[in-house]
């Protein structure tokens, strides 16, 4: 199974980087804007004419062409390969609208797994599901579900979440396909001009509100022949069978790549802090960039790592914030870098690299020394503790008569 990196799958900004579309997208942005007004208050009765109505083609006829009207437009191939009798049908994951979509088209349900309940549920079209909590229990109510005659078919998307559709599919979860023996496959393929789909970490309602900005959003929708699973196969061989003639029948490719991989990609990417550039001296750039493009924790860190610097000068910011992300402690970051000085000569990178000489001169040309290690091994528990006291005290008293040193406080102002 092909791979294809979890970049690619994924939009991670809602404008584009090419500067002719840009020109393009600020042109349109007072349109846009208009056009989210207007279509706010028609989305509203149309959203009052879908609680009127009962379901059934009249009303999927009617709420299909007044969402044309929101720009968002729905074509479908092969409508003809719809089996009636097929309890379950098996999409793929674009937008957060997907199963409104597919609704539009046939009469279908999507139970609700995660997210608000009660009303805002039942507004967005989910089923929701009065169960024990747990996926097991879940499964095995989806499949009470499927056996009762009469019931719509269920609607599921087996990604469990959404891709930018150009790339490649997420890995199918087995469990859908544990509850019948057929399902009905449903390609389903989205474009829209100027901005992307969707972004990754964005909720439904802001997504609602950029589908009222674009000019509009054209779902394609492929029904594909019924599959069986053959006698034998598990359910997640059955799965992989029909994410495979998902990902050809749409041009992409099967990945292994699951929901929990793009969280955590997510979580990465948000957690990531800048790096600074090996060719600039660390005490030639202040932290104030640094400091405007990071989040709360990290402007704390960074606000930290300025204490340290002031007391280190010769040692690299990222030495340092690496440090305190560990420790969350100015005076203790400082003691690591005083007593770690071979990790840290380490550590540090280009014309910021210090080596023990330099560090040694420092320390010799300063009218403060420090204790750097015990004359002997303390004989017993009491010894050596007493031992570790007496150096971070050293160590301590030297960090701050360097603070003061560098500031020219007195010493009354500096303890």
């Amino acid at each position: 199974m092909e791979t294809r990196g979890i970049e690619d799958m994924f939009d991670f900004h809602r404008f584009p980087k090419d500067a002719f579309v840009l020109l393009l997208l600020l042109i349109y942005f007072p349109v846009g804007i208009c056009l989210t007004i207007i279509r706010i208050f028609i989305g509203v009765h149309i959203f009052l004419v879908s609680c009127a109505l009962p379901d059934n083609f009249v009303r999927r006829f009617i709420v299909r062409v007044m969402c044309s009207v929101l720009g968002m437009y729905v074509r479908q191939k092969n409508p003809r390969s719809r089996d009636k009798n097929t309890k379950l049908y098996i999409c793929n994951h674009v937008t957060e609208f997907d199963h409104n979509i597919i609704n539009l088209l046939t009469s279908c349900n999507t139970p609700h797994l995660e997210g608000s309940t009660g009303f805002v549920c039942w507004a967005r079209g989910f089923m929701e599901i009065h169960s024990a909590s747990g996926l097991e229990a879940v499964g095995e109510s989806l499949q009470r579900y499927c056996l009762t005659a009469g019931t719509p078919p269920l609607l599921l998307f087996p990604e469990e979440d959404t891709t930018n559709g150009r790339a490649g599919l997420l890995s199918f979860s087995s469990w859908p396909f544990s509850l019948t023996e057929s399902v009905q496959p449903v390609a389903l393929q989205v474009t829209r001009p100027l901005i992307a789909l969707s972004t990754s970490g964005s909720s439904w309602l802001m997504e609602l509100l950029w589908t009222f900005f674009a000019p509009c959003t054209v779902y394609h929708v492929s029904w594909l022949p019924p599959m069986s699973r053959q006698d034998g196969e598990s359910a997640q061989e059955f799965a992989n069978k029909v994410q495979k003639l998902l990902a050809s029948e749409l041009g992409l490719v099967s990945t292994k790549i699951t929901k929990a991989d793009k969280a955590e990609h997510m979580k990465r990417k948000r957690h990531t802090v800048p790096q600074m550039s090996a060719s600039v001296r660390p005490g030639s750039m202040g932290l104030g960039f640094m400091v405007q493009s990071l989040g709360a924790d990290d402007h704390r860190i960074a606000k930290m790592a300025q204490q340290v610097k002031d007391v280190l000068p010769h040692i690299p910011l990222n030495v340092i914030t690496k440090d305190l992300a560990k420790t969350n402690c100015v005076d203790t970051t400082i003691t690591n870098l005083l007593e770690n000085k071979e990790e840290t000569t380490v550590e540090a990178s280009g014309p910021s690299t210090f080596g023990p000489s330099k560090i040694s001169a420092y320390s010799s040309g300063s009218a403060f020394t420090i204790k750097p290690v015990a004359k002997c091994f303390g004989k017993s528990p009491a010894d050596r503790h007493l031992s570790l006291q007496e150096r971070k005290e050293a160590l301590y008293d030297f960090a701050r008569r360097r603070y003061i040193e560098k500031h020219g406080l007195n010493q009354e102002d500096g303890q």
